[in-house]
């Protein structure tokens, strides 16, 4: 089974709220693209909200959802993190991080009220979001003669790569990006030109 090239994720940084019983619940949900991402976040909230109680938090990354994780900072067991996890699987965004940070308001909500109240969270932060969808895309860079130039250029127009950035000396030199499943189309088409080297840069 071939995995989608596209997913859905946020746009930007969207926050949200719920309280319940004394107890507030003060939610941050972030695109990212990577763990180091994901841990900076993390870590920047714990030191802004240093005084609460609990910083628990639940994200995914890639399209197979096998790159996960939910963690319930010292909620009882499959309270928090679960249910914001929940959440990002049906909206089915990926991409994603969600930290909702707890102050405890004096009045335990049993088991039932933390699932129902990390969950609320976290829909407030996503309903106040833009949800938008993104392809993942191939990065190359492609160094070629100056004398196949026409040749490079047709294979661009007809493929329509996005183009990051030129370099034309002597030997010209071209970093451009698409759509995974064009990929293998765009590449096969620079390798039939002479002197044309293909370099795979990144996914994202």
């Amino acid at each position: 089974m071939t995995l989608p090239d596209n997913y859905k994720t946020l746009a930007n940084i969207s926050e949200g709220i719920y309280k319940e019983k004394g107890s507030k619940f003060i939610t941050y949900a972030y695109p990212v693209a990577d763990e180091e991402e994901i841990k900076e976040h993390v870590d920047l909230l714990k030191k802004k909200y240093y005084d609460a109680r609990h910083h628990c938090f639940a994200w995914q990354l890639g399209v197979d959802g096998k790159n996960f994780r939910a963690n319930d900072d010292g909620e009882p067991s499959g309270t928090a993190g679960k249910p914001i996890l929940g959440q990002i699987r049906s909206h089915e965004l990926t991409n994603i991080l969600i930290v909702v940070i707890r102050y405890f308001g004096g009045t335990k909500l049993g088991t039932s009220g933390l699932i129902r109240a990390y969950k609320e969270a976290t829909i407030d932060a996503i309903n106040n979001g833009e949800i938008i969808e993104k392809t993942i895309d191939n990065y190359y860079r492609i160094n070629f003669d100056y004398g196949v130039m026409n040749d490079v250029m047709k294979v661009i127009k007809e493929e329509n790569p996005n183009i990051h950035q030129q370099d034309f000396n002597l030997r010209c030199a071209i970093e451009m990006s698409c759509r995974q499943s064009e990929a293998e189309k765009l590449i096969n088409k620079f390798e039939k030109i002479e002197s044309v080297n293909v370099d795979y840069i990144k996914t994202i």
